[in-house]
């Protein structure tokens, strides 16, 4: 009978010291993969719904508002403790007693940090329009050109793309959209480019230069260049161009473009969301690309669809006065043109780092 017992004490022993390494083991490392990969999603998801929602309030002629993420702490804690106790008598098994404990409690306290992003540098940030070169360089890194031009460029060299305003939207001339194809054909061969030229002299200005190349190509490249400078009344044996902000060139060796804010981006995609026609007939939001003839339905930048039950196959949904808008997962021109809008966020701002708050966490 002793033996038995002394067999359940040393048992009890044991696990007491398993338990107790387990106690003393981190488990930081263990959520490290676990986290960065759910906030990452998180973060994305929180972000995507409210460029969206910011979007759709702006054809309702609210004010849109950005809340950034600051700082993300998580912290975690794991205690974990074994008792074992007992009492024995050598002379008989009465009265002999065995206790056993253990207590456990694992702690998750993230603490999430918010910016409301205001302020002159902010608000320059979104009016201001994005620097021609930096477009030119992202359509060089490989992003589509018609795409990229449709979505940020206002005009280049007189020809205007579609435009937005209180009574509707303005179609795009036909000459425009037929030079954005032309850009996307040609930088598909490989034969367009952009070059930065450090200035000389006193003032140290720099030159984007965009670049045609015109050997080793096809000729049906080179019959798309020379229609591209035809089109834009280029010089048609140039092969460098000079980048410029404007609307009109100073000579047939500029290359004009007039590109646009982020704010202005987003009205224009704003003009294009599909809301209750009775919203309009109140006089609650203008007319916009939904009142537009169906043959000009290829153009639309992006469709935002709305209704009033929430839709299941969606790429990004938010809810807004008592309806759901959303884009539509199927919907690869719109999911694209979306995903340039919050990579152009990153090449509209051109101002300092805002100072992130100081959080202060108490040592436990």
């Amino acid at each position: 009978m002793m033996k038995t017992i002394f067999k359940q004490i040393f048992g009890l022993i044991l696990l007491a010291g398993i338990t107790g390494l387990c106690g003393c083991h981190s488990i930081g490392p263990m959520t490290v993969a676990r986290d960065r990969f759910d906030y990452s999603t998180a973060i994305t998801e929180s972000w995507k719904r409210q460029t969206l929602l910011n979007i759709i309030k702006l054809r309702y002629l609210d004010p849109p508002i950005f809340v950034d993420v600051g700082q993300i702490v998580s912290g975690y804690s794991l205690q974990t403790g074994a008792s074992v106790g007992g009492s024995f008598s050598s002379v008989s098994t009465v009265g002999n007693a065995l206790t056993l404990g253990g207590a456990a409690s694992f702690t998750d306290r993230p603490t999430v940090t918010y910016t409301p992003l205001t302020g002159s540098k902010f608000i320059r940030a979104m009016i201001t329009p994005i620097p021609p070169e930096a477009l030119f360089s992202t359509i060089q890194a490989g992003w589509p050109a018609d795409a990229m031009m449709l979505t940020a460029v206002a005009s280049i060299n007189g020809l205007k793309n579609q435009q937005a305003s209180g009574n509707g939207v303005a179609m795009a001339d036909t000459n425009f959209l037929r030079v954005i194809q032309l850009m996307r054909k040609i930088q598909n061969s490989d034969a367009v480019g952009v070059r930065v030229l450090s200035g000389q002299g006193a003032n140290k200005n720099e030159a984007t230069l965009l670049t045609f190349r015109s050997q080793d190509i096809s000729p049906e490249t080179l019959a798309d260049i020379s229609e591209l400078h035809q089109l834009l009344h280029l010089a048609p044996d140039a092969q460098e161009f000079k980048l410029v902000f404007g609307s009109t060139p100073a000579n047939n060796h500029e290359l004009a473009v007039v590109t646009r804010s982020m704010l202005h981006i987003m009205n224009n995609m704003a003009s294009q969301v599909d809301v209750p026609p009775q919203d309009i007939v109140e006089g609650r939001t203008n007319p916009g690309w939904s009142e537009s003839s169906p043959e000009v339905e290829q153009r639309r930048l992006i469709r935002i669809h709305s209704s009033t039950t929430e839709p299941k196959d969606d790429f990004v949904t938010v809810p807004y006065r008592n309806h759901w808008f959303w884009i539509d997962d199927r919907d690869l021109k719109s999911k694209r043109i979306f995903s340039f809008m919050m990579l152009l966020f990153t090449l509209s701002d051109n101002s300092e780092p805002a100072g992130m708050p100081v959080l202060t966490i108490p040592a436990q």
